[in-house]
């Protein structure tokens, strides 16, 4: 069957798991009165049936199939035009779907903030899927459109090489569910017993192509300090691990549109004086108990006190939350600010949107003739910007 011809424009896959019911409510809610074919899809017919009954219509497919069962994948990936995978931790589920796609000439987007599999999955795969002429996208939530599209925007509006752009989160409100949670741990468990995967991980180029694995950039911060050129105190951010090498990818792709010696980092901006430092502080608490060696008390403590998977925040915390970043751009003497602002809970009120009309992006829009193992910017350009301002409730802004 031809992708024109195939039954449906997107499946949602996972669509049982917390993120995944979101993003199927929200195309539900935006587009199924319009000209779009989707279903909805998982391993566990029952759950899906009482997602449908309770969120969405009888009209909606469901299709059944398992992360472990290569068959059954290509069974669904051959009828659809994208798969919009929610199915996390993506390194222990999502292998084989995406070689299904590829394979199946399906383009593909997800939530994977899991560096050492987005690494793996460029090793495995970038080439084959480039030759077969698929999009596979990863990081298309609060990990890492707002990060990869405000560097993107950032470049349009300011055509020079070689800028050096400084991200603070200035301010947010939302909550994180146990997917995620399951996530991190996972990359965290891989690290502790993989040599090279630790190495990857600390490498601030490791989503780099081979052989450029390497720039002007140093580890993630790491610690709260005083940041000189803004004349606030930062904090580390927890996604910077994610985010930046996705920045840094999308400069490789694209043959180095930001410049060889483009920098980049990422923090949280808690403030002045002594309460902008303990501000820091505190907000470092939590990630010395996320970042503790599986299997210690810390790491138990936190484990039990965390949500568990299909667990996460209630509409109402959902509907009040918000992201608000910020771009310091150095370009010599001249600064200018640019601003990334979201209008729900960043991880999943925002994320759910996000991924959703990546997906349709994807199966709809007319883009670019980049295939491979991509980023948002490379794979959808101009066409998700517009997408994400008009739909998402992201707004790209310069302030000065």
């Amino acid at each position: 069957m031809s992708i024109e011809n195939r039954d449906f424009d997107i499946i949602v896959w996972g669509a049982s798991g917390f993120t995944g019911r979101l993003v199927a409510e929200y195309l539900f809610q935006k587009y199924n009165s319009r000209d779009l074919k989707w279903a909805i899809a998982g391993r566990d017919k029952s759950k899906l049936t009482s997602i449908r009954n309770s969120y969405l219509d009888s009209n909606i497919p469901i299709l059944i199939a398992d992360s472990f069962d290569y068959v059954s994948l290509n069974k669904i990936t051959n009828r659809t035009k994208v798969v919009c995978s929610t199915v996390g931790p993506y390194s222990k589920y999502g292998t084989l779907i995406v070689k299904s796609c590829i394979e199946s000439g399906t383009d593909y987007c997800d939530l994977a903030g899991e560096s050492q599999w987005i690494r793996k999955m460029i090793d495995l795969y970038h080439n084959k899927a480039r030759s077969n002429k698929v999009k596979i996208v990863n990081s298309c939530g609060f990990d890492s459109i707002p990060s990869d599209m405000g560097v993107y925007f950032i470049h349009k509006n300011i055509l020079k090489k070689d800028l050096q752009i400084s991200m603070r989160v200035a301010g947010a409100k939302g909550g994180y569910s146990g997917g995620t949670y399951a996530s991190i741990n996972n990359i965290i468990t891989e690290a502790s017993k993989n040599k090279e995967i630790r190495k990857d991980l600390i490498n601030p180029y490791g989503l780099n192509p081979e052989g450029e694995k390497n720039g002007p950039d140093k580890r993630d911060l790491g610690s709260v300090i005083f940041d000189n050129r803004i004349k606030k105190w930062i904090a580390p951010f927890l996604m910077a691990g994610i985010n930046s090498r996705i920045v840094r990818r999308s400069n490789a792709l694209s043959n180095y549109a930001y410049g060889r010696n483009f920098r980049y980092n990422e923090a949280v901006m808690t403030g002045n004086g002594v309460i902008g430092r303990m501000r820091g502080v505190l907000l470092s608490i939590p990630l010395i108990f996320i970042a503790a060696k599986p299997g210690s008390v810390f790491k138990s403590i936190f484990n039990f006190l965390s949500p568990k998977p299909g667990q996460g925040p209630n509409k109402k915390e959902r509907e009040s939350g918000y992201f608000n970043i910020r771009f310091y751009v150095f370009d010599q003497s001249v600064t200018s600010i640019f601003k990334v602002t979201g209008d729900k809970d960043p991880g999943y009120g925002s994320t759910s949107k996000m991924l959703a009309e990546s997906a349709v992006c994807l199966a709809k829009d007319s883009l670019n003739n980049s295939y491979g193992i991509l980023t948002p910017s490379i794979a959808m350009g101009d066409e998700i910007l517009k997408r994400l301002e008009l739909n998402a409730g992201l707004r790209f802004s310069i302030i000065k």
